[in-house]
């Protein structure tokens, strides 16, 4: 397959400005740049499509730019539904210098920040070399600016899309840069800078957007409750990127194992055939872990998530080390309780069982265990002794349900 064709097969490519662009990118040798606002100190997994996309790019013989937008980050993207929160020059600049390290050492790419030319434009400079290019009817034509207009959109957010269409120019001029990526939502900002350039330099560029990746509803592919997977393992462990992406929807794992992974068409397909016939096995949903995890983090990390989830559902938690134990406790349900108590008292007061008939019922049983032993005594103290790294106390409930008791 081509490039394009490649690209096309993935369901990388929504929307491109010109049919030009299939050959140019077959040929190689664009210069190219994708841009994201420093809203946070470390990108998500959101992000980490369109930079994979950037990478296979490179492979084909193209030139790749990122730029964090360090002036447009003070200003914000308009969102669909609301103003965004302005965000502080020092949170700015902190979240720069996080993605610029990120990206570095991820991809390898060139990083620039659009505030070093913004911080040279004066306000009449501004309105006199760029603002006199778009018409009010040009800029409210775009989607995002039709869909802000019922519940009103600032002046500030409205003028965001001249900043990227400026970006867009800048980086043609002193750089030779031709053409532009970005997730589909940019649409109307990429053709903006498309249709600037062309009338200030009489030049053809080129852009093209990719599918926002989501589930099968629609909602962002990696946000749970508002929480996004982070790609630092600091923020976002590689145990929990490993619970994620091991219970994505079926229906959907052989779609992100062409957008997150490098694997060819026929891997992909031998995937595909797979998971149709046993996707209990998770085949597809492993190797779309292993792929993401080991290129983010390398494989030992991809392999300790693997032994905490193997750990974990064995039961084996004391097999664990201190901060692989840590890592698996970080979103476990936890209660702080009086050391030295009863394992039936504490079963009831913390609500992990409804009484203490149950409670016993469970114990007797041998459904409770504590610290991965399972416990048939009803007269079994849980105290600071018996904790794990003198720290830790957890509690399964049957197979799956874990808890975590602080003692005090």
């Amino acid at each position: 397959m081509t490039l394009f064709e490649d690209l096309k097969w993935r369901g990388l490519i929504k929307d491109i400005t010109s049919p030009e662009l299939e050959e140019k990118l077959n040929q190689g040798g664009l210069t190219f740049y994708i841009g994201t606002d420093p809203t946070a100190d470390s990108m998500h997994i959101g992000h980490l499509s369109s930079f994979l996309i950037s990478k296979r790019l490179k492979d084909g013989g193209h030139h790749p730019i990122l730029l964090v937008g360090g002036g447009t980050g003070l200003i914000g993207d308009p969102k669909a539904t609301s103003e965004r929160d302005m965000k502080s020059k020092e949170e700015v600049l902190k979240n720069f210098e996080g993605l610029k390290k990120q990206a570095e050492s991820l991809f390898g790419f060139e990083v620039v920040n659009n505030l070093d030319w913004y911080k040279d434009i004066n306000v009449v400079d501004y309105l006199r070399d760029y603002g006199k290019y778009f018409t009010i009817n040009y800029m409210l034509d775009k989607d995002i600016i039709r869909r802000r207009l019922e519940s009103g959109i600032s002046y500030t957010e409205f003028s965001y899309m001249i900043l990227q269409a400026l970006d867009f120019l800048h980086l043609h001029k002193t750089r030779g840069c031709n053409m532009q990526v970005a997730g589909s939502d940019q649409w109307g900002n990429i053709t903006a800078g498309v249709d600037l350039i062309k009338k200030a330099t009489g030049d053809t560029v080129y852009a093209f957007t990719m599918p926002l990746v989501t589930d099968s509803h629609g909602v962002k592919f990696g946000k749970s409750e508002g929480n996004a997977l982070w790609l630092d393992k600091n923020k976002t462990s590689s145990y929990e990127l490993y619970q994620f992406l091991v219970n994505v929807e079926d229906s959907m794992v052989i779609d992100y194992l062409k957008i997150y992974t490098f694997l060819s068409k026929e891997e992909i397909e031998k995937y595909a055939e797979i998971n149709e016939k046993e996707p209990h096995l998770r085949i597809a949903h492993k190797k779309l872990a292993e792929e993401i995890i080991t290129f983010l983090h390398g494989h030992l990390e991809y392999e300790k998530a693997v032994h905490i989830s193997d750990a974990l559902f064995k039961g084996n938690i004391k097999d664990l080390s201190e901060e692989e134990l840590e890592m698996a406790l970080k979103n476990m349900e936890s209660f702080e309780v009086a050391s030295n108590i009863n394992l039936v008292d504490l079963l009831v007061n913390t609500n992990i069982l409804s009484s203490k008939r149950e409670a016993r019922e469970f114990i007797k049983n041998a459904s409770i265990s504590v610290n991965g032993e399972k416990i048939t005594d009803l007269d079994f103290l849980v105290n600071k002794e018996n904790a794990l790294y003198h720290k830790y106390t957890v509690i399964r409930k049957g197979k799956k349900k874990y808890y975590v008791i602080k003692l005090r």
